[in-house]
């Protein structure tokens, strides 16, 4: 049975301070539920996103192709997340481009759109923001929060900002902080933002132009970092484009590797906006629990409630499996309930996102063992 994914949107008149010392005065969420909360309301899920999706979590748009969520795979009637015992909620922070209040939206206060002056968000000012939509929805506490990458980040945050809103937190493929090769990978992406001649110091939007060489260099870059090396070896290795041989030529594409990265930069600089990449990987770089605890990581875990999954993969070199089992340790030395799965599974960090059974089983039993301290939908 497929889900009919519906987006809805919520609009906030009270200001939304921020870690970062900016304000939002007034902004909307959009966000979108699937299941159906029950009496107790009880048996909500969140799910957090990471830096290129959305609230479009699962399901397909009715009547439009080619429409699924983003981890439709994991989310639905069935599947290790059961549409059908949990009611669902994926929302879009602050800052992206999909919808909620970001760069792309116009600023109350001038009357103009934002751009380059879209206030500096962190992954603590999200949760701050996802906390008022469940508000307002009526739910106190989370049966559990769960997302991958950045998003696991999020629910890591969750379980800190408001230890007592959050039953159970899945952190997947994620990280307590980026190490300096990440944060690297990071500002070479916006560097190729920034120097387009076409950003305009982030007001392009005036100017009725996209920066859209700076985001195809910016999202193969990152693109890059997903992937293991094996499966960018079986799935490419050296294949040439065209012939058996050479062209010679260094501005023709030679080989099936160069053609794939062009194609997914071209697909990403048509529908992602360039300072929403800035916004999002700064709220990467600056997250870091541990910082306000003299860079103790036990310590700044130590208020931690929920009872915990974390979920890594062997190759993902990004996130690796020793930066999750950081986590792990934190959360043992404050005698926290966690459970830890190290997937052995070639395909690097976007294996979160993928259709491993191994990982989907793991999911699937943590979230069996939730709806026993759940109610079921009335």
């Amino acid at each position: 049975m497929s889900l009919i994914a519906t987006p809805q949107t919520m609009q906030f008149k009270q200001a939304l301070q921020l870690k970062g010392g900016g304000v939002l005065q007034e902004y909307q969420l959009t966000f979108e539920t699937y299941g159906e909360l029950n009496a107790q309301k009880d048996n909500a899920v969140l799910i957090c996103h990471a830096l290129n999706a959305s609230h479009h979590v699962a399901g397909t748009y009715e009547g439009v192709s080619k429409s699924e969520g983003w981890w439709d795979n994991m989310i639905g009637p069935g599947k290790p997340v059961d549409t059908e015992r949990f009611f669902v909620i994926g929302i879009n922070n602050p800052g992206s481009c999909f919808g909620s209040t970001g760069p792309m939206h116009t600023n109350p206060a001038s009357g103009n759109i934002y751009g380059a002056d879209f206030p500096v968000v962190t992954v603590e000012d999200w949760v701050d923001a996802q906390a008022r939509l469940l508000d307002a929805l009526g739910i106190e506490v989370l049966a559990a929060v769960m997302g991958g990458s950045l998003g696991g980040m999020q629910a890591l945050s969750w379980s800190l900002q408001y230890p007592e809103r959050v039953k159970h937190a899945i952190v997947i493929a994620s990280a307590p902080n980026l190490n300096a090769e990440n944060i690297a990978f990071n500002e070479v992406a916006r560097r190729a933002i920034v120097t387009d001649p076409d950003f305009h110091d982030g007001h392009f939007y005036v100017h009725n132009v996209v920066p859209k060489r700076g985001l195809r260099i910016a999202r193969m870059l990152g693109h890059i970092t997903y992937l293991s090396d094996d499966v960018m070896n079986t799935k490419f290795g050296r294949m040439l484009q065209s012939g058996e041989d050479f062209k010679y030529s260094t501005l023709d594409i030679e080989f099936q590797i160069e053609s794939y990265l062009r194609y997914q930069g071209d697909k990403f600089s048509e529908y992602f906006d360039a300072n929403t990449y800035l916004l999002i990987t700064r709220a990467l770089d600056y997250f870091d629990p541990a910082k306000a605890y003299a860079n103790d990581l036990s310590a700044a875990l130590a208020r931690a409630k929920a009872k915990f999954l974390l979920v890594s993969f062997t190759t993902d070199w990004r996130f690796a499996p020793s930066r999750s089992r950081e986590i792990v340790q934190a959360l043992i030395s404050n005698k926290c309930d966690v459970s830890y799965a190290e997937i052995d599974a070639p395909h690097g960090h976007d294996a979160f996102l993928l259709d491993d059974k191994r990982y989907l089983n793991v999911v699937r039993s943590f979230f069996q063992q939730i709806k026993n301290n759940s109610g079921e939908p009335q």
